[in-house]
């Protein structure tokens, strides 16, 4: 349980000065569970026997079916209705990568199976959704009339059109980000489900091939896309991103020559990154790249392996604030901000990179040089890590825990249509397109339903937040700002019980 009352922490740290404000009070396996339960509530279609998340029930379950294909399944990216295919598929991205860089302490925590749950909702909509080599479903709804309601999932009246992607009508981002989610899921599952894990890298790699060969940005192709999920940049890191999952998933040196001959061209180590997001992918690339330096085999391979290695370091030292310039701005309480829509997502994905990134120096028993620290060691970085979780769950200045459900204050009225309204499974009451409005949006009430290990869209650039259902700015969750975490808590909780030993 999180400790949120700084009066109290000022007096513990006063009677006990060698104590760390990131190291002390809170309970990573609490977070590390609420987390993983959050994708439960996202959850669309037709929920299992153990669905442990009760206030939901079975929605969307007709999706597709106007075009004569199964699209039930799947996860709501946020607290709308949309089924939005690419931050799904990061979603799933990173919830892998966690489970592959993380799985003993995960499975450690008793988690691994939800872990794996969590996944698997996703994967097996991806192969529905690929009902052909080259086409892809990408997107279930339309975010235009989804926003004129407001009804719980299971009420949906809207239209539950479907969008595909093919030949005609390309879309890289979506498709090399599918095809990252199914390679990266299919090392997950090598173990322990040999049969789906080859059937995940098929279609992986058929995916590849058709976002590589027909290429073309998919809010083009998909216009309703545009206004929720613009590709501000590009599809070409998408595509270097899936050739280095899939690299790793197969050992096929293809798809390692294909991050290293347009490394330039698609911008993989032509300038510096400080962010990563459901949109951009280069800092999580270049930190991929940076651990196979031992890999090159030509003088060009080298060369290039360590440019994508000096881009990483620079994302790195960013975050330290260790650069001589740009570097990632922090509030005054300390967390990063990158900018005021949703920033919670960006320091997610940061403390990820720098978990994985702190790992790989202590592992490999090295250090980073940064400009203003030339040997900063990997307890520097995962000090930063604790400083911003120790800020997401609680020790900040509004004392208030940003993943919902964790410790005692924490928003209540979360931007979010199901957890504002009764639960269906309460009061099967059919709400209709504006009643939600008229009943339920404006409420000073909190939400009915708690939306467990969801973090929010965050505080603004002073350390302010208004927990209010209409600033959804501030109080929409998505699944790629918590999926992240999933292995940050269990890192953060192993490293605990070690150090208590």
């Amino acid at each position: 349980m999180g400790c949120s009352n700084p009066k109290l922490w000022l007096q513990i740290l006063f009677l006990f000065p060698t104590l760390s404000l990131s190291d002390q009070f809170f309970d990573y396996g609490d977070a590390l569970a609420k987390s993983l339960l959050y994708f439960e509530a996202q959850r669309s279609g037709r929920l299992p026997y153990n669905q442990r998340v009760t206030w939901r029930h079975h929605s969307g379950l007709t999706d597709g079916l106007e075009q004569g294909v199964d699209l039930v399944g799947g996860y709501y990216d946020a607290g709308d209705n949309v089924k939005f295919g690419l931050p799904m598929a990061f979603t799933v991205t990173m919830l892998s990568w966690g489970v592959i860089q993380f799985r003993e302490e995960i499975a450690a925590a008793g988690e691994l199976g939800h872990a794996l749950e969590a996944i698997k909702w996703g994967t097996d909509y991806f192969i529905k959704a690929h009902t052909h080599p080259h086409v892809l479903w990408a997107q279930v709804g339309d975010g235009d009339t989804d926003h004129l309601c407001w009804q719980r999932p299971e009420d949906m009246t809207t239209s539950r059109r479907a969008y595909r992607l093919d030949e005609d009508n390309p879309g890289s981002e979506v498709v090399a980000e599918t095809a990252a989610a199914m390679a990266a899921a299919s090392i997950v599952f090598r173990r322990t489900n040999p049969h789906y894990s080859h059937l995940l890298l098929e279609h992986a790699q058929q995916l590849f091939e058709f976002g590589d060969k027909y290429r073309g940005k998919y809010d083009k192709s998909i216009g309703g896309a545009k206004g929720y999920y613009t590709s501000v940049s590009g599809y070409m890191d998408e595509l270097l991103w899936a050739a280095m999952w899939l690299y790793k998933a197969t050992d096929n040196l293809r798809f390692f020559n294909y991050t290293i001959h347009n490394a330039i061209s698609f911008g993989g180590i032509t300038w510096p990154i400080t962010e990563f997001s459901w949109d951009v992918k280069y800092a999580g690339l270049q930190l991929i790249a940076s651990m196979l330096r031992r890999e090159g085999k030509s003088e060009e391979e080298r060369q290039i392996l360590e440019e994508y290695s000096s881009k990483a370091s620079h994302y790195i030292c960013a975050c330290l604030k260790m650069n001589n310039s740009t570097n990632v701005e922090r509030t005054p309480g300390g967390l990063l901000y990158t900018r005021q829509w949703n920033n919670m997502q960006y320091v997610s994905t940061a403390v990820f990179l720098l978990t994985v990134y702190s790992d790989h120096l202590r592992s490999t028993n090295q250090t980073l040089s940064c400009p203003a620290n030339p040997a900063v060691g990997p307890h520097e970085i995962l000090s930063l890590v604790k400083s911003q979780v120790a800020y997401i769950l609680g020790s900040n200045p509004m004392g208030l825990s940003y993943l919902v459900g964790y410790g005692h204050h924490y928003p209540k009225r979360v931007h979010h249509r199901c957890a504002s309204m009764a639960s269906y499974r309460d009061t099967k009451t059919f709400v209709g397109c504006t009643q939600g409005y008229d009943h339920w949006y404006g409420r000073p009430d909190p939400n009915p339903n708690v939306l467990v290990g969801a973090l929010v869209g965050g505080p603004d650039s002073k350390d302010d937040f208004d927990d209010r259902r209409g600033n959804f700015v501030q109080t929409e969750a998505c699944t790629y700002n918590t999926a992240p975490l999933v292995a940050v808590f269990a890192k953060l909780h192993t490293t605990t019980l070690l150090s208590s030993v």
